[in-house]
């Protein structure tokens, strides 16, 4: 599999908001970004990015895999699934909820940045928060450690605003 070695920098300074993508648009996106990068946008991996972006809170490999062996009438293997989601990570198409050992779709496919995701525990819901302020002290201490290329990934669980009420 050819390397991504095309990222896109969104601009997250001054409190602009980089463009969200939804919908086909977001497909659209995911497309280009995966095909600018040398891959090959195949059905099955355009069936696992449209099932993944239909959910508003992470969804596992299992759970895709499921979706999918349903709606096709034939089973999908996870390992398959998972592949798949990896290639997304690494190419900015998804984000990879470590603690909760699910994938949310990424709706700005192709830039690369550093995340801060808000998880609920009740309901599952992960918003995603941009904070330079975090993000660039995290990125000065890991140079500071010797690291180059380090990209922040931070993960908060809570209680969203509804769970909390």
């Amino acid at each position: 599999m050819a390397e991504h070695t095309h990222d896109h920098t969104c601009d997250h300074t001054h409190g602009n908001r980089h463009r969200e993508h939804s919908g086909e648009a977001l497909v659209e996106a995911a497309r280009g970004s995966l095909t600018e990068a040398g891959e090959q946008w195949t059905g099955m991996r355009q069936a696992v990015f449209e099932e993944l972006a239909r959910h508003e809170i992470p969804a596992s490999a299992y759970d895709i895999a499921d979706n999918l062996s349903q709606s096709r009438g034939k089973r999908v293997a996870p390992n398959s699934v998972y592949r798949i989601l990896d290639l997304f990570v690494r190419s900015n198409l998804a984000n990879r909820i470590e603690s909760a050992n699910a994938y949310l779709v990424n709706t700005h496919p192709g830039c690369r940045h550093d995340c801060i995701f808000l998880i609920c525990d009740d309901c599952g819901k992960a918003t995603h928060l941009d904070d330079e302020r975090v993000t660039g002290a995290l990125r000065a201490a890991g140079h500071d450690a010797g690291f180059a290329d380090v990209r922040p990934v931070v993960e908060l669980r809570g209680l969203c605003d509804n769970c909390a009420a």
